[in-house]
């Protein structure tokens, strides 16, 4: 419907023309018949006359220019070769496109059965920063939730989970698996010399050496308090017990300071390793019976579960 005495094509140039979003229509042959200044500023082509320019010359004026639309490729034709391949495939499609500037615009077409075809591009650049925005704030609630705050090892939830998912591939092959649980010695005396704040000094640096002393694809965590673990999978004793001695000296040899006071701790640690063990829960329990015997041995020492005659 259009009202009597609209002049209805001035008036829609007038709002396209003054439209903060980008316009533009192809006849069949893809040659451009008009575009208002917005689009032509996405392809850098507000000072050339484009007139019949097709759409890929309108690429590769931007490719060649290296501002509008941000082309991320050192082979423009293969490039080229892909949007033909999507292009004028459908009556309508919708895709984004970033610019070299940063901006993003959100580029929908439409086809005639005739060939014409409408395309408008939309800012969306607000859009996506809060997009971004709040994907990070979901990766870092994930973080928040599966690593301990304090220490940022992972928390016990997160530990169980990760020795589970890979328990079930040391069983699949076979192989052994190992647990550690290492216990603070006398952890309430630090507390209650020197306060809360110096406990976490100390916590934060036993995690440390945890990092230090374990490999890289060990599943390290902070069970809670004063309690670690960490789960070695395709490891023999020898190499588990290297280990555990390697956190244990260093825990001993090393002092933490706070407040110009130099506070010394050490560990117990409970080892148990197991061909194919059947579930997170006896391997953990295993081990925390041998830590047990390392607590009871006179601390700062080390027990094997079923070798509890080797101790340090």
């Amino acid at each position: 419907m259009i009202a009597p005495g609209c002049n209805f094509n001035q008036l829609i140039q007038t709002f396209i023309e003054s439209s903060k979003d980008g316009y533009a229509i192809f006849c069949p042959d893809d040659k451009l018949l008009y575009a208002n200044y917005v689009f032509l500023d996405i392809f850098c082509a507000t000072n050339c006359k484009v007139e019949y320019w097709s759409f890929e010359q309108l690429v590769r004026h931007a490719y060649d220019q290296k501002r509008g639309i941000n082309i991320e490729t050192d082979h423009i034709e293969s490039w080229l070769e892909y949007v033909r391949s999507v292009r004028r495939k459908r009556p309508h499609r919708m895709f984004e496109v970033d610019l070299v500037n940063g901006r993003w615009m959100l580029f929908s077409e439409h086809l005639l059965d005739s060939g014409e075809l409408l395309l408008q591009a939309k800012d969306i650049s607000k859009q996506k920063v809060t997009e971004s925005t709040l994907q990070r704030s979901l990766v870092q609630l994930k973080k928040l939730a599966l690593t301990d705050e304090l220490t940022q090892l992972a928390n016990r939830r997160s530990f169980v989970d990760a020795v589970e998912t890979e328990l079930a591939r040391v069983q699949r092959n076979q192989a052994s698996a190992t647990m550690l649980v290492i216990d603070l010695d006398h952890f309430k005396r630090i507390n209650d010399t020197y306060g809360h704040l110096a406990g976490d000094h100390v916590l934060k640096h036993t995690a440390a050496i945890l990092r230090q002393s374990t490999r890289q694809y060990d599943i390290v965590g902070r069970l809670g308090g004063e309690e670690f673990a960490v789960f070695m999978s395709e490891a023999d004793l020898n190499v588990a017990y290297e280990v555990a001695e390697r956190i244990r000296s260093s825990l001993a040899q090393s002092v933490t300071e706070v407040d110009g006071n130099s506070i010394s701790v050490t560990a117990s640690i409970g080892i148990c390793t197991k061909l194919k063990p059947d579930s997170f829960e006896t391997l953990f329990t295993d081990a925390d019976e041998a830590l047990y015997k390392a607590k009871s041995d006179g601390r700062n020492r080390i027990a094997v579960f079923n070798t509890l005659n080797r101790t340090t």
